[in-house]
């Protein structure tokens, strides 16, 4: 994998085509939470701090799963930043982010929507859209956002 950003013509990251292919899948869970795509949060975040993060990315940071996972937790998405900015290391993030997160996390509830997101009737036809602006509009194979992500940066062939 190519840990830079690097520019692909009518790809998911649509505003510059950017594309950062060292971030984790949505579909890894959080080690501490068991959360899906936390800890892909937790990395833009990182590189937003660094003043590292694409513009391509930029459009959606603390949006998209970003927001939708912290609305499930109840959350401000830049409070979940600042828990980033200030831990010292990776134990201190995780007990920052639990204090900071309801006690039942409902992970259940959220690593089920976030698998689906683009399943409903509506999504399918919003999903439809992006594969064929991407020219991949025959590919059955990609039914989620997440998975869209994934073949955006070079998980899914």
């Amino acid at each position: 994998m190519n840990p830079s950003p690097t520019p692909r013509p009518n790809g998911f990251s649509e505003a510059t085509g950017e594309i950062c292919y060292d971030l984790p899948s949505s579909y890894i869970p959080h080690r501490a939470t068991g959360l899906l795509h936390l800890p892909r949060f937790i990395a833009k975040a990182r590189k937003h701090l660094k003043g590292e993060l694409p513009k391509s990315y930029q459009r959606n940071f603390c949006k998209g799963f970003d927001r939708f996972l912290c609305l499930h937790l109840n959350v401000e998405p830049e409070k979940v930043v600042e828990c980033i900015r200030v831990a010292t290391d990776e134990a201190d993030l995780d007990a920052r982010l639990l204090a900071l997160f309801p006690q039942d996390l409902r992970v259940h509830v959220w690593n089920r929507e976030l698998v689906q997101k683009g399943m409903s009737e509506m999504g399918r036809q919003a999903l439809q859209d992006v594969k064929d602006k991407m020219g991949i509009g025959a590919r059955h194979d990609l039914i989620s956002f997440a998975d869209m992500i994934d073949f955006d940066e070079g998980r899914i062939s």
